[in-house]
């Protein structure tokens, strides 16, 4: 119980890593506040899980792309659960496309998931905690990508990395009032974000080849460094960056 007492708001929690994540600190102890873009079905399921734990669960719908999301949600979800202990940022989105014809409005709606609306999500965010003035944990879903390159991924690899500099930045400003900003960096997660891509088996095996751990990753393994960034057990660590990828980014030979 890890995070018995503390308030938790995912963004992105309908499926995937989001859901995991969510579930996974309320069996910690949390109460958890779920944004979600269209999954009706996957959000309440989720919610009904963290209600099945003897928590407080709540959905809020909203499209994070859209600056107004990130006030509505943070502010919907304090006066739901009280106030606002730890943020995870999760919401993203790629649509595999090769770079030399890229739509200009696939670059910019990934951008605008990806980036900008985690850029307006953690500042409402860090605000609501600014006013509580006892602290916080923020957490950043970058990416692998953050480090490497995609071949189909250009729009893609770029918010990750922005995401870790953001987390960086932010370590710095908001320092002074007790909150703590870290990045973590999946690997390969089967999720919904790559099922497509997955589907061929040879490129499955290949991706399953190249991890040391031999396997490619679940949601669940990114609850428990989820768990650890948001608990009072890494209360000195701020501006960190921790992979979650079963050393796939350390083979190199």
């Amino acid at each position: 119980m890890l995070l018995e007492g503390k308030t938790v708001l995912v963004t992105g929690a309908s499926a995937g890593i989001g859901r995991a994540v969510a579930i996974g600190c309320a069996r910690h102890g949390a109460d958890v506040a779920l944004n979600f873009a269209r999954d009706v079905a996957g959000a309440e399921s989720a919610v009904a899980e963290i209600e099945a734990l003897g928590r407080k669960g709540i959905a809020i719908q909203g499209d994070v792309a859209d600056p107004a999301t990130a006030k509505d949600f943070v502010s919907r979800a304090t006066e739901a659960l009280g106030r606002v202990d730890v943020f995870v940022n999760n919401a993203g989105i790629c649509p595999f496309h090769a770079f030399l014809d890229m739509p200009v409005e696939t670059f910019e709606r990934t951008m605008q998931v990806n980036l900008h609306g985690a850029y307006f999500m953690v500042q409402a965010a860090a605000n609501q905690m600014v006013k509580q003035g006892d602290g916080g944990s923020i957490i950043a879903m970058s990416s692998i990508s953050a480090l490497v390159g995609g071949e189909y991924q250009t729009h893609y690899t770029p918010t990750k990395a922005g995401l870790h500099s953001l987390m960086q930045s932010v370590a710095i400003a908001l320092g002074k009032y007790g909150i703590r900003c870290n990045s973590l960096f999946p690997g390969t997660i089967l999720t919904d974000i790559n099922k497509e891509d997955l589907a061929d088996q040879g490129k499955r095996t290949y991706m399953e080849g190249r991890i040391p751990l031999g396997r490619l990753g679940q949601p669940d393994d990114l609850v428990g460094p989820t768990v650890f960034l948001a608990s009072d057990l890494s209360n000195y660590v701020t501006g960190a960056s921790l992979l979650v990828d079963g050393g796939a980014y350390v083979n190199l030979q």
